[in-house]
C-alpha cells in the first residue's frame, strides 16, 4: 500500500515537473512579442490538451443561452406565428466576431438531446441530420478565423468551439418534463415525470447521438451540462434523486448516469474530440452534493474521458445570487481553487462566475485557482475582450456589469438575448457600425451625456460623423452617476471609464458644464442634426405638504449627498426606490469600485461556505447590521418590486427583506405631509401616520424633453431627435436609452430617418411570438 503510494506520488511529481518544463519552452517560443507589452502572461499562455489539441490562451468563453440557437418548432407552428424556418446565420456571425476577437475556445447556448430536455416548448435540439446541416454554418464561421497562439506574433491557431449538450430535466418549462424522480422544481409549473431504468438507458444514448451530430456538424467537441440543477445534477444530487434501481441510492448508482454519458461519448467519438463536463462544485441548496463527492466525482469524469472541467455555481432554484452585479469578483473561484489543490485530476480545471476583468482573471491563474477562467457575458458585453486585453489596451473594454437585463432576463421570456452596455451583441446581422464614405458623414451636435447620449455620440464618431458633445453637469454619466453608489452596483463605475475612454479615442468633442439653448442651436449652423438626450425629472406625486424640509428626493440623497435620519419613508418602489433602500441601509460612506468589494461580507450575508464543508455549501446567514429603519411604499396593491428585473428582482427583495429593517407597504394612499415632517396614508380603508426623519420621493420620472418642444414649429424641427429618457421616461432603463442611442447613429446620416420615426428595435423572433401564444394558454 505504501509502495503504491509512493509510486503515485511520483507519477504526480513527475507529471508537474514535466507540465512546468513544457510550459517553459513554450512561454521562450512565443518571446516575439516584447515583455513589456506583455500585460498578461498567464492569460494568454497556450495551453495543450491530453490530446494534443492546442489552446492558444486560457479562457473558455461560457455557454450563454442567446436566442440565436434555432427551435424546433414544426411547419405548421411557423406558418401560424407567421415565420419561416431561419437558419443559424446570425449564429455563426455572432461566434465569429467573438473568435476574430481573440477567444480561442467557445461553447454554444445549451442545445436538447431530445424533445423531453428542451427548455421551453420546441427550444433548439439536436436529433435530425436536417439540424445538423443547419450547424455547419456556425462551425465554418469560427474555423474560418485564426487567433494569435499567446503572445506570439507570428504563430496562430484555429479556434474550437464546443455544442452544449443540456438536458433541462424538471427545469423544462413544457409538460413533458423528466427528472431522476417525480419532483417538481420551485421555478416551474410542471411537474417532471420519473424516468424509467430503460429510458435512462435511452438518454445516455441521445447524449451520444447528439455529440455525434456535433462533430459531423464541425464541432471540436461538446460540454455535458451536469451543473446548475439540470437533468444531470438532478441524478447525482439526493435532493432530487429518491431512485432505487442502478442509478439511486449510492452516489457510485447516483453518478452512473454522467459517467456513462461521459464514456460511451468518449467511445464513439475517439480521442480527438474534446468533452467538457461542467461539474458543480457548490450546488447551493440543502441536498446537494458534499465536498468528498465532488472531488470523487472529478477524478472519475477524468477517467470517464473528459477532457477538460468546467465549475458550475449554483442551482436555478439556489437562494444565493451566482452571478448577478452584486456578487463580487470571482466570488466563486475558491472551490475551483480548492480541486486543484486536491490534485485529484490531471486535466485542466477552469475557474467561472463574475469574472469579468482580464486582471482578475490573471490573478486566479497566476495564483494557481484554475487552469483556465470561463468568461460568458463578458464576451456579450464586449466581442474584442481578449484582443484588447492581449494588445495591453484593457481600458477600452467595455464591461459586462452583470446586471442581466438583456441576457438572462431576455432569455426566460424568449426574446434574443443582447446586452445593455452593448446592443450588438446578438444582433450583429442588424447593427452595422462601419466607416460611411466622406459625404455620407454629418456634423452632429448631442445634448446630454447620459447613457442614451455617450453610446450615441461613440457610435456616430466610429461611423465617421462628427460629433460635439454637451452636458451642463461636470461629468459625463448622467445618472449612472447615482447608479454607481449603490452598494451592488460598483461595475457601473466601468460603463463610465469605458464611455470617457472611447470618446477620447474617436475624437468626440465633449463640453461639460455647457448648458446649450435653443438659440444657441438656431445661431450653431455647423451643426447638421441636433440629438436631445437630456434624460428625465423626478416625477411629482403632488403629496400636500411635500415642501417640507425633511422631504428629499432620490437626487437629493444619492448625487446631493443631502443628510439623511435614522427613520425613512420611502415613497415609490419601483427600481429607484429599491436602489436607494439598499443605499440608505448598507452604504458606509465610500463610495466603491469593484475590485473593493468584501467577499466575506457576501458569504455571510448569503450564508455561503465557498469551502463546501456543509452539505450544498450553505451556512446560516449573517449579514452586516443596516443603518437605519424604513418603510417602502407604493400605490399599487401588488408585491413591491414586481416589475423589477425577472432574474434579479427576487435578490433586491431578500436583501431588504433579510435586513429585518424594512417594512414594505402596497396599496398605500398618501393622504399628506404634516408641519412635523410626518406621512399621513390610509391603507386598506385604515389611516396611518408614520412617525420619519425624512421622507425620500421615488415615484417615477418625466421625460426632459424642453429642448424638443421648443423646437417645434421653428426651423430646427426637422434636425431634432429626441432619444433615451427624453423621449419614453421609464425606470431610468438605460437598456433602452444605449439601444436606442446606438441604433439611430448607424441610421442618421439616411434621409429617410426623420424625427418622430427614428426609433428602431430589434424585431421579434419566433421563440418570443411563440411564448406570447403559449402564455395566453397557460
Amino acid at each position: 500500500m505504501m509502495m503504491s503510494f509512493r509510486l503515485a506520488a511520483c507519477r504526480s511529481f513527475t507529471r508537474a515537473c514535466l507540465k512546468r518544463l513544457s510550459h517553459h519552452v513554450l512561454r521562450r517560443s512565443l518571446a516575439s512579442a516584447s515583455v513589456e507589452s506583455q500585460k498578461y502572461p498567464h492569460l494568454f499562455e497556450p495551453l495543450e490538451l491530453k490530446n494534443g489539441i492546442m489552446l492558444p490562451n486560457r479562457v473558455l468563453m461560457g455557454s450563454m443561452h442567446t436566442g440565436l440557437e434555432g427551435n424546433s418548432i414544426p411547419g405548421i407552428g411557423l406558418w401560424y406565428l407567421g415565420e419561416e424556418r431561419h437558419d443559424l446565420t446570425a449564429m455563426a456571425e455572432y461566434f465569429r466576431e467573438r473568435a476574430q476577437g481573440g477567444t480561442g475556445l467557445m461553447v454554444t447556448g445549451g442545445i436538447a438531446p431530445n424533445w423531453q430536455g428542451w427548455v421551453a416548448p420546441f427550444a433548439a435540439k439536436l436529433t435530425t441530420r436536417e439540424e445538423m446541416e443547419m450547424h455547419k454554418a456556425v462551425t465554418e464561421a469560427v474555423h474560418d478565423v485564426a487567433v494569435p497562439l499567446g503572445y506570439s506574433s507570428t504563430e496562430t491557431v484555429t479556434p474550437k468551439i464546443c455544442l452544449q449538450i443540456l438536458h433541462a430535466g424538471r427545469y423544462a418549462y413544457h409538460p413533458g418534463a423528466v427528472s431522476a424522480s417525480a419532483t417538481r422544481s420551485p421555478i416551474s409549473p410542471f411537474k417532471a415525470r420519473a424516468l424509467s431504468t430503460r429510458e435512462v438507458k435511452d438518454t445516455v444514448h441521445d447524449f451520444v447521438r447528439c455529440a455525434r451530430f456535433a462533430r459531423e456538424a464541425g464541432y471540436d467537441g461538446v460540454e455535458v451540462m451536469g451543473s446548475e440543477g439540470y437533468l444531470i445534477s438532478q441524478f447525482m444530487c439526493p435532493r432530487t434523486n429518491k431512485r432505487t434501481d442502478e442509478y439511486g441510492g449510492s452516489f457510485e448508482n447516483r453518478s452512473r448516469f454522467p459517467l456513462e454519458i461521459v464514456r460511451d461519448t468518449r467511445k464513439a467519438l475517439g480521442d480527438d474530440f474534446i468533452i467538457i463536463f461542467r461539474l458543480s462544485l457548490l450546488d447551493l441548496v440543502e441536498g446537494g452534493l458534499t465536498w468528498n463527492e465532488c472531488l470523487e466525482m472529478a477524478k472519475a469524469i477524468e477517467d470517464a474521458g473528459a477532457s477538460i472541467i468546467n465549475t458550475g455555481i449554483g442551482w436555478h432554484e439556489a437562494r444565493v445570487p451566482t452571478i448577478s452585479t452584486s456578487v463580487p469578483r470571482a466570488a466563486f473561484a475558491k472551490p475551483t481553487h480548492l480541486l486543484k489543490q486536491a490534485d485529484v485530476v490531471d486535466i485542466p480545471i477552469v475557474a467561472t462566475n463574475r469574472i469579468n476583468d482580464p486582471q482578475v482573471a490573471e490573478r486566479l491563474l497566476r495564483e494557481d485557482c484554475s487552469d483556465m477562467v470561463s468568461m460568458a457575458r463578458p464576451f456579450l458585453a464586449d466581442p474584442d475582450f481578449m484582443k484588447k486585453a492581449r494588445d495591453g489596451v484593457p481600458e477600452e473594454i467595455n464591461t459586462c456589469i452583470a446586471c442581466n437585463q438583456a441576457c438572462l432576463d431576455h432569455a426566460f421570456v424568449g426574446k434574443t438575448a443582447s446586452c445593455l452596455v452593448n446592443p450588438r451583441a446578438c444582433h450583429e446581422t442588424e447593427i452595422h457600425i462601419h466607416k460611411l464614405p466622406t459625404d455620407h458623414c454629418l456634423n452632429i451636435g448631442v445634448i446630454g451625456s447620459g447613457p442614451a447620449g455617450c453610446a450615441f455620440a461613440i457610435t456616430a464618431a466610429q461611423m465617421g460623423h462628427t460629433v460635439t458633445l454637451f452636458d451642463r453637469a461636470n461629468d459625463i454619466g448622467g445618472q449612472f452617476n447615482m447608479a454607481k453608489r449603490i452598494p451592488g452596483k460598483e461595475e457601473f463605475h466601468e460603463t463610465l471609464r469605458y464611455f470617457r475612454t472611447m470618446l477620447k479615442k474617436h475624437n468626440v468633442a465633449v463640453k461639460l458644464e455647457t448648458d446649450v439653448s435653443l438659440d444657441e442651436m438656431k445661431q450653431n449652423e455647423e451643426v447638421d442634426k441636433w440629438i436631445v438626450a437630456t434624460g428625465v425629472d423626478p416625477r411629482d406625486p403632488k403629496i400636500p405638504g411635500e415642501d417640507h424640509p425633511n422631504v428629499l428626493s432620490y437626487i437629493d440623497v444619492l448625487r446631493n449627498n443631502a443628510p439623511v435620519g435614522e427613520k425613512v419613508a420611502i415613497i415609490g418602489a419601483g427600481g429607484i426606490g429599491f436602489d436607494v433602500s439598499e443605499y440608505l441601509l448598507f452604504y458606509d460612506g465610500h463610495d466603491k469600485m469593484a475590485d473593493d468589494v468584501d467577499l466575506n461580507a457576501f458569504y455571510n450575508e448569503w450564508g455561503v461556505d465557498p469551502t463546501n464543508q456543509e452539505e450544498g455549501g450553505l451556512r446560516p446567514a449573517n449579514g452586516h447590521a443596516p443603518n437605519r429603519e424604513l418603510v417602502l411604499l407604493q400605490r399599487k396593491k401588488k408585491k413591491l418590486g414586481a416589475d423589477l428585473g425577472k432574474t434579479t428582482g427576487w435578490i433586491h427583495r431578500a436583501s431588504l427583506t433579510n435586513s429585518n429593517a424594512v417594512e414594505m407597504v402596497g396599496g398605500a394612499k398618501y393622504e399628506r405631509i404634516d408641519e412635523d415632517g410626518n406621512l399621513h396614508i390610509e391603507v386598506d380603508g385604515k389611516k396611518r401616520v408614520l412617525d420619519v426623519d425624512n421622507i425620500v420621493i421615488c415615484a417615477g420620472q418625466v421625460k426632459k424633453d424642453d429642448l424638443a418642444i421648443k423646437a417645434k414649429g421653428t426651423d430646427l424641427e426637422d434636425k431634432v431627435y429626441v432619444i433615451g429618457g427624453a423621449f419614453e421616461a421609464g425606470e431610468l432603463d438605460a437598456k433602452k436609452a444605449i439601444d436606442m442611442g446606438t441604433r439611430l447613429a448607424v441610421k442618421i446620416h439616411d434621409e429617410r430617418v426623420i424625427p418622430g420615426k427614428h426609433k428602431f428595435e430589434a424585431p421579434i423572433g419566433a421563440e418570443e411570438k411563440l411564448q406570447q401564444v403559449l402564455k395566453q394558454w397557460m
